[in-house]
């Protein structure tokens, strides 16, 4: 294989599409990958996020914000009680107004976010780490078809994932399930344990007024853990591992909700993780054949390490690396390799990077992985050398007609990672109708003829080399490249 057909390999296949001139600056393209992953992790901060107009540095801010959306709530007040001075009536009233204000509130929180992340791919110099990071935001995913998620999703991928992108997997994991989105996404906020302090009291009250709303555990945390994050449907783990790991981590929740809605505060920062000794179910439990004792947040935080070593997340790691780089049925020889370099590091993952980058599997020059949504619109920006339009509504609408709006997978188990999810007809034509609209408006400022080779290298195809050549014009030329099958791969 040639040297510009590896470095084009490294530029779109482990990194997010060429930018003109690139691939002649690569050199090495093990050696430029591997150069990618030194240094400190690539994050986003509030400076980047300037294309809104209420914008938080973090979670917490945002959900200290939240607190004051409801007012005072007197004037709702008085739609549904006569007595002002009502406490309950006061609380409700409040809830509603923060449930109306919400969506409008965290809206451009959520657009400035999907935009900068997105502007941040386009831009960067380190493509591959930048990959990385969308990998694994979409490992952990939330979504924001749920309302109290909608100002929160970019927080988790800048306070979460950003962070231990370049670290190791039991750092990020125990950030992620800490972070006020997953917490929230996943309802364990309200999980109560059935024995703690705060369910004897709720069975005293219930015995006094039966039409109070019952307390109870929740076992979506525990279960998408296990099931998603770590060890994976076939990890090997029961429902009854389930039960106990939604006992073991009651209790974990958030500083002022942070949708509390009374003015009283618990003395912890709104949004920031809190543990609440009064909903954690006492004692020891076992998960996953081990036993933990009653130890407070560290009991949970053991679990979390112990799960972050074992071998079946190893393996189910290692398969999802492998297929989101590789091919859709990645090769058994380098999930292994991969698998074993995390146990022997102990889940540092740039090693594991490193393992995926040395695996000659991953240089076959047949592009397997057909680009999402999202791979084919920043490929088209880098490829180009155009930059998003300025206002963030602007800049992901796009990726909203293509069909992957940011942060929107609608389930955790996040966006699919199969050609097939993606390649269908009608999403194809939506492609090229954006790539025919994007050479429209650049008419002839761009070569076709030129780009093509320093975008795709000795992957340039003899069959989209003609048909480049002999295109009447300089906006059909630039169709015909943004649509060929090798720039729709990596």
């Amino acid at each position: 294989m040639t040297t510009k057909a590896t470095a084009a390999i490294a530029a779109n296949r482990f990194g997010l599409g060429a930018r003109p001139g690139e691939l002649a600056k690569i050199g090495s393209p093990s050696d430029w990958l591997k150069q990618q992953l030194q240094g400190a992790p690539p994050l986003l901060v509030a400076a980047d996020l300037k294309s809104a107009v209420q914008v938080m540095e973090g979670a917490a801010e945002i959900a200290a914000n939240v607190r004051e959306l409801g007012g005072d709530g007197r004037e709702d007040l008085k739609k549904i009680a006569a007595d002002e001075t009502d406490p309950v009536a006061a609380q409700q009233a409040r809830q509603q107004i923060i449930a109306n204000r919400l969506p409008k509130y965290f809206l451009p929180i959520y657009q400035a976010d999907a935009a900068a992340r997105l502007r941040n791919a386009v831009a960067t110099d380190r493509p591959f780490v930048e990959r990385l990071v969308h990998f694994w935001s979409n490992h952990f995913a939330v979504s924001v078809d749920k309302v109290a998620v909608l100002g929160l999703a970019g927080c988790l991928e800048r306070e979460a994932i950003r962070p231990h992108v370049l670290g190791n997997f039991a750092d990020m994991l125990l950030a992620v399930e800490k972070h006020p989105a997953m917490l929230q996404f996943l309802d364990n906020q309200l999980s109560i344990g059935p024995n703690s302090p705060t369910a004897r009291l709720a069975k005293q009250r219930q015995a006094a007024n039966p039409q109070r709303r019952q307390l109870g555990l929740n076992e979506n945390l525990a279960r998408e853990i296990l099931e998603l994050h770590t060890l994976g449907v076939d990890g090997g783990y029961t429902q009854t591992d389930v039960t106990n790991f939604a006992k073991v981590i009651t209790g974990w929740s958030l500083g002022g909700g942070p949708y509390q809605l009374n003015r009283q505060s618990d003395g912890v920062r709104p949004g920031a993780f809190v543990f609440r000794a009064a909903i954690h179910e006492p004692g020891a439990q076992t998960v996953f054949k081990k036993r933990y004792a009653q130890d407070g947040v560290q009991q949970g935080e053991a679990v979390l390490r112990d799960l972050a070593l074992a071998p079946q997340t190893a393996r189910h790691l290692a398969v999802k690396l492998a297929r989101h780089f590789i091919a859709d049925d990645p090769p058994a020889a380098v999930v292994e390799r991969l698998t074993q370099t995390y146990l022997k590091s102990g889940g540092n993952l740039p090693a594991v990077y490193a393992a995926l980058i040395d695996s000659p599997e991953a240089w076959s020059d047949e592009p397997a992985k057909f680009k999402t949504p999202t791979d084919y619109l920043v490929s088209l920006h880098r490829g180009l050398a155009i930059p998003l339009p300025a206002q963030a509504p602007q800049a992901i609408a796009s990726l909203n007609v293509l069909g992957q709006q940011q942060f929107r997978p609608g389930s955790p188990a996040g966006w699919p990672d199969r050609s097939a999810d993606w390649d269908g007809p009608a999403a194809v034509l939506k492609r090229i109708e954006l790539a025919n609209s994007l050479a429209q408006r650049l008419g002839n400022s761009r070569d076709a003829r030129a780009l093509s080779s320093q975008l795709l290298g000795d992957t340039l195809t003899e069959a989209t080399r003609m048909s480049v050549d002999r295109a009447e014009s300089g906006m059909q030329a630039l169709t015909l490249l943004l649509t060929a099958p090798e720039f729709m791969r990596r």
